[in-house]
């Protein structure tokens, strides 16, 4: 299924479950901006829209009612996922709105939710940049939950490696890092390719390298 069908699916199973004022919120607050975040940066990630809420509900610390613009509820963690404009978010804000969009991002913390804020720009220019920033995050939640227990403690750490890196990941690397052999670290990484999880990079006749796998988020749930 392309994007723009599993979109429209998603929007509609949503606005179905919806009435009232959280149905209206959808209709008024999910768009153009909130989609491109989606196509740019969650959707080569994920590749679905598992425990994906748009504008999703929240209660301060009045019980004032707010909207997220997208809340992700795996089973290992809370994340709220904002796109934030810098007109609207920024140079209209006044002072008051300023200290409550803090004290908003505190109690959230403070109940336990993962907050993390995108600008519309990085979206729509550097989504490369917004993708990494969002499997930073919720990675180290995703391989330590119940749901990841094929990857061993080792591979989990190879794969914090990999990310931490920024580039493909040599069996050099990993060598020096955990001070093993040549050919342990080449066996935990391919180990990790039979798992899906590292695609290897062929140079000339022999596999040099290991890049993150487009699906590897899926492939660790």
């Amino acid at each position: 299924m392309d994007f723009e069908q599993a979109h429209r699916e998603w929007i509609d199973g949503h606005l179905a479950a919806r009435s009232g004022e959280r149905k209206g919120r959808l209709l008024r607050g999910h768009l153009y901006a909130e989609k491109l975040l989606l196509q740019n940066v969650w959707w080569p990630l994920f590749g679905n829209f598992n425990h994906l809420h748009p504008e999703y509900e929240i209660y301060d610390w009045n019980r004032k009612s707010q909207f997220l613009d997208f809340a992700f509820l795996p089973p290992f963690g809370r994340f709220g996922i904002e796109c934030d404009g810098f007109q609207s978010h920024v140079k209209d804000m006044d002072r008051e709105s300023f200290s409550y969009s803090l004290n908003r991002e505190t109690f959230l913390t403070g109940i336990g939710w993962k907050m993390i804020h995108f600008s519309f720009d990085d979206v729509q220019k550097r989504p490369d940049v917004c993708r990494m920033l969002l499997q930073l995050v919720v990675g180290p939640y995703l391989i330590r939950s119940q749901s990841a227990a094929s990857v061993s403690p080792v591979e989990k750490d190879v794969i914090r490696l990999a990310w931490s890196l920024g580039r493909p990941i040599r069996p050099m690397d990993v060598s020096q890092y955990y001070e093993v052999n040549f050919r342990t670290a080449r066996k935990w990484l391919q180990g990790l390719a039979d798992k899906r999880l590292l695609h290897p990079l062929v140079r000339g006749k022999y596999v040099r390298s290991y890049e993150l796998s487009k699906g590897y988020f899926e492939q660790l749930r």
